[in-house]
């Protein structure tokens, strides 16, 4: 699979979960009762899916592969990228802090894991939109075949040394199936 095409589609697993967190913060501030540990398990999802595997991806493989390209890393696009990948860590390591608060009965955490999700979800959506419609078009201009060809290889040894695939998009369906049952 193209290089591209690979993370484009982590993209849509991500912004799965995005609609987790938000259909349940949602849930929260209308006093519906959401399961504390659900916001515990997406900052899991965060950090080993969409940090230690598809950021892993970018960071180690299309990032430098641009660069060496042609694109430079500060006042171009990657740099943008790599801020926001570290903004997006303190966003979700605020969730994650807030939401194990949460499921260790802090009930006034709540509003913490609503602000941080929201901070996260809000800043994925604009990452994603702009790797999808911008950096990604870039990156498929300017890298040769061979060198699409090597990311691709590099990739599915990061999803395989960081096993992340199929545990994370099964979190992505019960929580998903979570949320719809409570309709």
């Amino acid at each position: 699979m193209e290089p591209m095409q690979a993370l484009s589609q982590d993209h849509r697993v991500i912004e799965r979960m995005l609609n987790v967190l938000e259909s349940a913060v949602a849930r929260v501030q209308s006093g519906a009762q959401v399961r504390a540990a659900l916001f515990v398990e997406a900052a899991d999802f965060i950090r080993n899916f969409a940090d230690a595997c598809h950021h892993r991806k970018e960071e180690e493989g299309l990032f430098p592969a641009l660069e060496m390209a042609g694109l430079p890393r500060h006042g171009g696009p990657v740099g943008v990228m790599l801020g926001e990948h570290d903004e997006g860590r303190r966003f979700s390591a605020a969730l994650r802090a807030a939401a194990e608060k949460l499921a260790a009965g802090d009930a006034a955490a709540a509003q913490e894991v609503a602000h941080s999700a929201r901070n996260y979800t809000g800043l994925m959506r604009q990452h994603i939109m702009k790797e999808d419609n911008v950096l990604f078009m870039m990156a498929r201009n300017v890298l040769d075949p061979d060198r699409q060809a090597a990311l691709s290889e590099q990739f599915s040894r990061i999803e395989q040394e960081a096993n992340c695939r199929e545990k994370y998009l099964a979190l992505v369906d019960a929580l998903e199936r979570e949320l719809q049952a409570k309709v």
